[in-house]
């Protein structure tokens, strides 16, 4: 085991450094968000799972074979509360820092979840009390604010999109339509869930400098992808207007409502400027044959740890 502990130290450092920087400075992501995201997910997924499992496949060396057989002997010695021949320090303490670092990884993810329905309870039941329905818009309600925001608020039960009073004034009727179609997107495909993982994966490690990038890389492909189903409703000029106005509008108004986090994309600046451009200056979408490949090493970064966790 003690290679196969050495191939997945070496594949979680790769995932966790190199990797995804190449990835954020990439042009590519742009041309296929979508396509983008997956990659995200699986560099996160699989470096967490070679992390953790490099130091449970070395920690076990002394119990077994391999981590099935190691992890029932190394249960039946911690009732015996004996250690096996020839177990070291380092070894133990890897095990240790396994467990500590798949709880703390846990925790965090179930923090942030549960962070994050209050918070949504909350503001929910605040923007209910303060603003009214949108006539001819089912789920989208007003506010009485004179900076201009849009937002989505997910529900398990009922979604909401928000807008501002000063939004409706701003923006004329086809960049209404743009921003809305834009939420709607939000919530029919579910982006929210992808943002709590990275946020999650961020506040357990703020000291990783990569998982501030990973964050802000899956914000802004939800964007594009978002964008990209608004684009339907509407043409690419149409909405780059709408998200430039947006944008500029809420982000120097310092009496804009606070938004949450998952909120922040629709009027951060880094998040803004890539977004108009890509829609000014449109790109050729990625082929096919390059999507496919791009799917197939996604793939491929979660199968090859978990061959080296149950096969060797």
């Amino acid at each position: 085991m003690f290679i196969a502990s050495v191939v997945l130290a070496a594949l979680a450092f790769t995932l966790a450094w190199p990797v995804p920087l190449v990835l954020a400075r990439s042009a590519w992501p742009s041309r296929a968000p979508g396509t983008a995201l997956v990659l995200w997910q699986s560099i996160a997924l699989a470096g967490g799972l070679s992390m953790i499992g490099s130091l449970v496949t070395y920690g076990l060396i002394p119990f077994g074979p391999n981590i099935i057989a190691g992890g029932f002997e190394f249960l039946r010695y911690l009732f015996d509360g004996t250690l096996p021949p020839g177990a070291n320090f380092t070894q133990m303490f890897a095990l240790c820092l396994a467990f500590l670092l798949a709880g703390h990884l846990l925790l965090s993810l179930l923090l942030t979840i549960v962070r994050s329905e209050k918070q949504r309870k909350r503001h929910l039941s605040l923007v209910n009390l303060l603003s009214a329905p949108l006539e001819g818009t089912p789920g989208a309600r007003v506010l009485d604010h004179p900076s201009p925001v849009a937002y989505c608020l997910p529900g398990t039960t009922s979604s909401v999109t928000v807008l501002s009073e000063g939004l409706l004034t701003l923006l004329n009727e086809a960049q209404l339509r743009a921003v809305i179609a834009h939420e709607n997107a939000h919530l029919a495909q579910q982006h929210h869930l992808v943002l709590i993982a990275f946020k999650s994966w961020h506040s357990a490690l703020p000291w990783f400098p990569i998982a501030n990038r990973a964050e802000t890389a899956v914000a802004l492909l939800v964007e594009m992808l978002a964008d990209d189903q608004a684009r339907r409703a509407t043409d690419d000029e149409t909405l780059a207007t709408a998200i430039a106005l947006v944008g500029s509008g809420a982000a120097t108004d310092p009496a804009a409502p606070e938004l949450s986090w998952a909120h922040r994309g629709e009027i951060e600046p880094g998040l803004v400027g890539p977004r108009v451009a890509r829609l000014l200056s449109p790109q050729h979408p990625l082929s096919s044959r390059a999507r496919a490949t791009v799917l197939l090493a996604a793939a491929a970064l979660l199968i090859i740890p978990t061959i080296l966790l149950v096969l060797i």
